[in-house]
């Protein structure tokens, strides 16, 4: 009940503050505005049938533990870098995914555990230098309209 109405605090003082948040990963001083898949149902639809995606957004894959992981591009339209990333947020590794044009798709697996997983525009590590090992930030951060 007091967790309910914290939430329920909270919610009214971003509404009559005139602001909203969001979600950021910050690799150095590059952001990433992300929406946040922490359901099965949200983790299995992914960016799917999206046909665009803006260079500084990305969808970040939210899980409650630490296990090796599988992606696939399924329904994907669009090409993403899959990044990888440890409970103690370093990425692991990244993987450039094309859209699987006939199936079988092509499995994407983390190297070592994962518990978060961020999809990007395929290219976006190479042109930000993103690479295996870099601390990753992730954050809310308060936007005034």
């Amino acid at each position: 009940m007091k967790l309910f109405l914290l939430a329920v605090f909270l919610i009214g003082v971003i509404f009559v503050s005139g602001c909203y948040l969001k979600n950021v990963i910050v690799f150095g001083n590059v952001a990433v505005n992300v929406e946040i898949a922490d359901s099965d149902e949200e983790r299995m639809k992914g960016l799917m049938f999206r046909k665009f995606l803006d260079e500084d957004k990305g969808m970040l894959f939210v899980f409650d533990d630490s296990l090796p992981r599988a992606f696939w591009m399924k329904n994907t339209l669009i090409p993403l870098d899959i990044i990888f990333i440890s409970e103690d947020l370093r990425i692991i590794n990244i993987a450039e995914a094309e859209p699987c044009q006939k199936e079988p798709c092509e499995v994407y697996y983390s190297q070592g555990n994962a518990e978060y997983v961020l999809e990007v525009n395929k290219g976006f590590s190479k042109k930000f230098n993103i690479s295996v090992g870099n601390e990753v930030d992730i954050r809310m951060q308060k936007i005034d309209e």
